[in-house]
């Protein structure tokens, strides 16, 4: 579907990064790098949470939908920030867009859908024809239209994250976007392979019961008393 490019602004060791910050609060041994990955270890087991918000994360998200992306940005905790493509000044006349594979399933309905997206893009032509401007041209765009964004973020904010978009019962395209986040960030370094495998998890998997009024069965419900 959509790609995931780390940026070079995001901490290659985050693990050794946390550690070193802690270190300074400590009066610990800062240079020492074994050091400071055994302390951001501890930080990481210990649930020490205000540490992972030094670990700088920058991706690039290109592909997805516009509908996706508006759910990403409802993740404000961290102070992050994003710019994202233009709806002013690109030519989307014949932009691309996400098909759900609840339609790509049905043929009938995947040949309607893909119909009605290229009249959309002619629509765009025709009223840039009538010299309307393009920033009002765009009103026309779905929302399954695919957009990119440069994103900046830290740990703490993706772990939360995690808790709740790695739910089965999360928007489809969004666990598909949240995955090739956690693919990317793996294969960046070993730290980050090590952090997500520890940190990143549906919110029944770290309480060990689903909190949900109506839980996919992946955990047991939560038991009122």
């Amino acid at each position: 579907m959509g790609t995931v490019t780390i940026l070079p602004g995001t901490d290659r060791y985050p693990i050794t990064k946390i550690g070193r910050m802690a270190g300074v609060c400590w009066g610990a041994d800062t240079l020492d790098d074994e050091k400071n990955y055994k302390r951001g270890w501890d930080c990481i087991t210990s649930g020490h949470g205000r540490t992972l918000e030094f670990v700088n994360v920058e991706t690039i998200l290109d592909g997805y939908s516009a509908r996706v992306i508006r759910e990403w940005y409802t993740h404000i905790g961290g102070m992050p920030t994003r710019l994202q493509a233009s709806t002013r000044y690109i030519d989307y006349g014949n932009f691309e867009y996400v098909t759900p594979p609840s339609i790509a399933a049905v043929p009938e309905a995947n040949a309607f859908y893909s119909a009605f997206m290229k009249y959309l893009g002619e629509a765009l032509h025709v009223l840039e024809e009538f010299d309307i401007p393009r920033e009002d041209v765009a009103l026309l765009l779905p929302l399954g239209m695919t957009t990119r964004i440069v994103d900046k973020r830290n740990l703490r904010n993706l772990v939360d994250m995690s808790r709740q978009r790695l739910c089965n019962r999360a928007y489809w395209e969004f666990r598909v976007m949240f995955h090739d986040i956690m693919f990317a960030l793996k294969n960046y370094s070993d730290e980050w392979e090590k952090v997500i495998n520890r940190l990143f998890m549906p919110k029944c998997d770290a309480m060990g019961y689903c909190e949900e009024k109506h839980g996919c069965g992946r955990q047991p419900g939560k038991v009122v008393k």
